[in-house]
């Protein structure tokens, strides 16, 4: 049986297998050793890298006891018994080793987990190491063996060229860190490059696409690419967007209406401020460079669509026009008697707006015509913030389609806005700020895209200017209106009485001083 035995197995040295012999305790001690040091400095996540390092040891321990057992003579078997001792036990130290230098050591340091593609790379280094070592053990010279595979070595070189260097590109990845689980990166034009990364392994990175699609990328092609990462340093980051205007809108007036429309829009950050430049002149109009921060990167589609629709409708408001490009041209008819069905449908809409205010019944027809004139419309998005608590402004404003809210601060100034009421088509407010210039008294916002009419104070000076007896009819009406809303309205009809009374007094006080009538 001996003869079919390999030849280096029976030449092994005494002295070496003397030297083995001796040195096991010391090799079993040092193994038990890092292992408790393993306990002791590993959390209790971590301790399943504990496994291997244990089984290798309990391994040694059965192929001694299994040696000592039944090869108790200078037989193949066991010298055999010995190599795979040593090859265990060194296994053993090796991985407890790695494992205190990369995830104790290392990994405390860097407040990260050590990569798996790192600890792979060492561990694989390690192994050959003590292949090495256990074959010289065993009477076997490494080189030697080097030396006659080293075409074999070439052939299978060549053929894993690509996997080495997705291993070594990984590993660089690793090391330069320019991104980590968890970021999102792009590493090529268009959108379907762009992903958060899921992980990192020794040959490919995962990456889940905004459109929730799981990309493999070797680590070759990012080796080799230039890779934004849209969360390091910060994962605050600006977006920007192009509006074209006509050349005949003053560009500083476009800007100003832009940033304060794109203000609290979805994802648009108040810190740092949007801001608006103009960036050219040419065929089409004035284009202006619209530039807003975020931190709102994967959902970056619908912030910028939430500023187009605010730009859209403060620019509605303001009677400002987006261009077009000029080689296209639009051709439809246009002559007096459409434009006078359109002036009269507009016009009709505003009277009707106009007598739903109960104030404004008092009024003569012919000054309702004249209000509904000069009534301006104006369109809100969704979420836009028509008056503040607090502004001077003096207009009043006609909820013809639509909804908006009216919005009061917490008690004692804490906490969010209250809704006090909802505003939909037929109503208004603002009356007091038309009637006596007082600042407005809550935020109004508006609920669902809205249609308001606007009656300024100019168009209801002239009004009441041309009717001065009108200013007691119109403030009486209006104190009576106060004083159902009171909640803590008196119960006697005297004492109500006098109440009215007295609104009525302070109201035509300051709608004359006011209006100077």
């Amino acid at each position: 049986m001996t003869a079919f035995m390999p030849s280096w197995l029976s030449s092994l040295p005494t002295i070496v297998r003397d030297d083995l012999r001796n040195g096991e305790v010391f090799a079993v001690a040092v193994a038990l050793t890092l292992i408790l040091l393993l306990l002791v400095t590993l959390p209790k996540s971590g301790r399943r890298l504990m496994r291997s390092p244990i089984f290798l040891l309990v391994a040694h321990l059965s192929l001694r006891a299994l040696r000592r057992t039944l090869f108790t003579g200078d037989s193949n078997a066991a010298h055999i018994l010995v190599v795979l001792g040593v090859l265990t036990i060194l296994a053993c130290i090796g991985r407890s080793a790695v494992t205190l230098v990369l995830d104790v050591g290392f990994g405390r340091r860097m407040s990260r987990p050590t990569p798996r593609i790192i600890r792979d790379v060492v561990m694989g280094v390690v192994y050959i190491g003590i292949a090495l070592v256990s074959l010289r053990a065993a009477g076997i010279e490494p080189g030697s063996i080097l030396t006659t595979s080293a075409l074999l070595t070439a052939v299978v070189g060549f053929s894993l060229q690509e996997t080495m260097g997705n291993l070594f590109n990984g590993l660089a990845l690793q090391l330069q860190a320019p991104f980590e689980v968890g970021d999102w990166i792009q590493f090529s034009d268009g959108q379907s490059t762009v992903g958060k990364v899921l992980e990192i392994n020794w040959r490919a990175t995962k990456l889940l696409t905004l459109d929730e699609v799981e990309v493999i990328v070797p680590n070759g092609k990012l080796g080799t690419a230039a890779i934004a990462n849209y969360t390091k340093p910060s994962p605050r980051l600006r977006r920007s967007i192009s509006v074209t205007v006509t050349l005949s809108t003053p560009p500083r007036k476009a800007q100003r209406v832009i940033a304060e429309a794109i203000k609290g829009s979805f994802g648009v950050l108040d810190d740092p401020a949007p801001s608006v430049v103009t960036q050219d002149f040419n065929n089409a109009g004035t284009a202006l460079w619209v530039r807003f921060w975020t931190d709102q990167f994967q959902r970056w589609g619908a912030v910028e669509g939430e500023v187009r629709d605010r730009i859209w409708y403060a620019l509605a408001r303001e009677g400002i026009e987006m261009a077009w490009p000029t080689q296209e041209l639009f051709l439809h008819e246009v002559n007096d008697e459409m434009l006078a069905r359109q002036r009269s449908a507009k016009f009709a809409r505003n009277v009707d707006a106009l007598r739903a205010v109960d104030f404004l019944a008092a009024l003569p027809a012919s000054e309702i015509e004249k209000l509904a004139r000069s009534a301006e419309v104006h369109l809100y998005a969704e979420g836009e913030v028509i008056v503040k608590k607090g502004d001077t402004a003096d207009d009043m404003y006609i909820v013809q389609e639509g909804e908006v809210a009216v919005l009061m601060p917490a008690d004692h100034g804490f906490g969010e806005k209250r809704e006090v009421a909802k505003l939909d088509a037929g109503k208004f407010f603002g009356e007091m700020a038309l009637m006596t210039g007082e600042p407005r008294s809550a935020d109004v916002v508006a609920r669902k895209d809205s249609e308001l009419v606007v009656v300024s104070h100019g168009a209801f000076h002239a009004t009441l200017a041309a009717h001065p007896e009108l200013a007691k009819t119109v403030s009486r009406i209006i104190a009576e209106r106060q004083q159902k809303l009171d909640e803590h309205v008196a119960t006697s009809k005297r004492q109500e009485e006098a109440e009215i009374e007295e609104r009525t007094s302070q109201l035509l006080g300051k709608i004359k001083r006011f209006f100077s009538i």
